[in-house]
């Protein structure tokens, strides 16, 4: 026999439940209000996340960048090393070389006096 209670038969048909229309739409909104709930927090967890991945990936970033200078600066620096011997190298080698062309030019330099003497004289000695 079917009892009505609030417009609605009382009996109980499989899968549905003891629970007044009025008690079901409640319990679909508090679960609608549940799953909002869940949707924001996700949304917000979702959005701190990606904040952090960018934090890390702009820090990662600088860190790479910074990184890649120092082993720049150590490469310059060890080439500016290796031109500073070189150039010492070359300067030591061209002070040698200014000094033995002088040395030569000063030995040439008495026989060129002696030379142009000789012409000198046998030149007054000639005219007169």
């Amino acid at each position: 026999m079917l009892k009505y209670e609030n417009g609605y038969p009382d009996t109980k048909v499989v899968g549905e439940s003891n629970l007044s229309r009025t008690d079901t739409l409640l319990k679909v909104k508090e679960a609608e209000a549940q799953a909002k709930s869940i949707i924001e927090k996700a949304e917000e967890e979702k959005k701190s996340l990606i904040a952090s991945a960018r934090r890390d990936s702009v820090k990662r970033i600088q860190d790479a960048e910074a990184q890649s200078r120092a082993a720049s600066e150590e490469r310059v620096s060890q080439e500016r090393e290796k031109l500073a011997v070189q150039r010492d190298a070359l300067l030591k080698e061209g002070t040698e070389n200014a000094s033995k062309l002088e040395s030569a030019a000063t030995k040439e330099m008495a026989k060129a006096k002696d030379f142009l003497k000789k012409e000198f004289e046998r030149t007054i000695d000639a005219t007169s």
